[in-house]
């Protein structure tokens, strides 16, 4: 429980500095600070012959747009005071990717391993009823999304449900994102937040005043990387970096870490993973865990839980950028105590928003009916194919193999889901970048980024006569 006051309080000191620069109403900062409300449900289901009561929360942070959007998590960890600090992330996060959705979270304080599926299923079914009944499971109102502890399975039955309460809602399939494609999902969510994280850093790459600045060299080959939690963000954050040239040199796990000065396998550590659900055993392999945290190395990505660096080890951290992964695993102390050492932060909302955006994509796609590729694909390969046939007769000469397939390909739904993916991962950091250097009073990345989206809700409620 106070790890979870730590991490609300570390969001609302955060906010406090940044809506001090923009010089807010204090009584329309606390009214953006503040959540709206917040829902908490102990509902029973008769199981392996007795009730057995579950506590679940579903927080609504702001809806200065709606729907509101964000997570559900089950964790035998989750607390009010923590869905309260991830869904005021989420309003942050939307409000600076530009998505149109307030912020929301959701938990169930539940070990999701501890049940057999068709278990997990029944329990996840009366926990939907209970949210839905009150309008904050709704593809208007409030639209979940996966979370730790919870998968396109959790999802799909979220769904399912929610249309057998309301079987006459025609876009029932948009009351929940991160669904199975079968179920209306979309190619590219399971990536999504690790692809984001990839793009998130070759954005800042890409800026040679960023890059000098935190003295890191422009080119992701020369990166030397740390991550910290294998799941699925950690897992498919390393997979993009390290086939893109970068060397992952320690990922470390509850039960120990794999070391490689080389780079370690990532796939070959991925069967593993998966088949033994340990490191144990694997080259490379050592129980040694939090020392890693203060590894020398150019590029620390946490992408487990919050509050991994804080007070106690913040001094210690010797990365030259730290990419939070997770939902705030830097504290404010932490954030602090890491500015004064000159290491740069980038922070959660926009490093880890790859998730949302591509939840956005498959919400709108369940919202019009029809698969992202549909109306163009073919086209575009006629084009192409024309485009190619001509250069041929024109040249006269055979267009490489080689390329030829690659450039007469029409787009796919995947492939439109990464190109706007990266469009809106660039756009952020763009927005980061000139906030941060046009304004002297802003000391970093998180300040910048919490600046812009701070006066975003506040124009929208501006706007709305708040």
């Amino acid at each position: 429980m106070t790890n979870s006051i730590e991490f609300l309080n570390s969001v609302n000191q955060m906010f406090d500095k940044s809506a001090k620069l923009l010089s807010l109403r204090k009584d329309l900062a606390t009214k953006i600070k503040l959540a709206n409300s917040t829902y908490t449900v102990n509902f029973g289901v008769k199981l392996r012959n007795k009730f057995h009561t579950f506590t679940g929360f579903r927080c609504v942070h702001s809806e200065h747009n709606e729907p509101v959007k964000g997570g559900i998590r089950y964790s035998l960890g989750a607390s009010q005071n923590e869905v309260e600090a991830l869904a005021a992330l989420m309003s942050y996060k939307c409000s600076l990717m530009d998505l149109p959705f307030g912020g929301s979270k959701g938990a169930l304080i539940i070990d999701p391993n501890a049940w057999k599926q068709e278990e997990l299923e029944r329990i996840t079914r009366r926990f939907t009823y209970e949210l839905a009944k009150r309008d904050l499971i709704h593809p208007s109102q409030n639209v979940p999304g996966p979370d730790m502890g919870t998968d396109e399975n959790v999802m799909a039955w979220i769904a399912d449900e929610y249309r057998r309460l309301n079987p006459t809602e025609i876009d029932s399939l948009a009351c929940v994102t991160g669904k199975p494609i079968s179920k209306g999902g979309v190619h590219g969510r399971t990536e999504a937040t690790g692809r984001g994280v990839y793009y998130a850093i070759n954005e800042l790459l890409s800026y040679p005043k960023d890059c000098k600045k935190i003295k890191l060299s422009p080119h992701i080959e020369d990166q030397k990387i740390i991550i910290q939690g294998f799941g699925n963000v950690g897992y498919y954050a390393a997979k993009f970096l390290s086939e893109d040239g970068a060397k992952i040199i320690t990922i470390i796990e509850k039960d120990g870490s794999v070391v490689n000065e080389t780079g370690i396998d990532i796939e070959s550590l991925k069967k593993h993973f998966d088949k033994k659900r340990t490191f144990v055993g694997f080259d490379g392999f050592t129980t040694t865990r939090k020392r890693f945290l203060s590894k020398e190395c150019d590029i620390l990505i946490p992408a487990a839980v919050e509050n991994v660096i804080n007070k106690k080890n913040a001094k210690n951290i010797k990365a030259k950028l730290i990419v939070e992964a997770a939902n705030g695993p830097v504290t404010s102390e932490a954030n602090s105590i890491l500015q004064k050492k000159g290491i740069s932060v980038l922070p959660d909302f926009y490093a880890n928003s790859g998730g949302v955006i591509v939840s956005y994509f498959e919400w709108v796609k369940n919202l019009s009916k029809m698969r992202y590729g549909l109306m163009q694909e073919r086209e575009e390969e006629k084009r192409q194919s024309s485009l190619v046939s001509a250069l041929e007769l024109m040249t006269d000469k055979s267009f490489p193999n080689d390329l030829k397939d690659k450039v007469i390909k029409g787009s796919t739904e995947i492939d439109l889901v990464r190109s706007g993916l990266e469009e809106k991962m660039s756009e952020g950091y763009s927005n980061i970048h000139e906030k941060f250097h046009s304004n002297k009073k802003i000391k970093d990345f998180r300040t910048a980024g919490m600046v812009i989206a701070i006066k975003k809700i506040a124009d929208a409620y501006s706007y709305l006569g708040i």
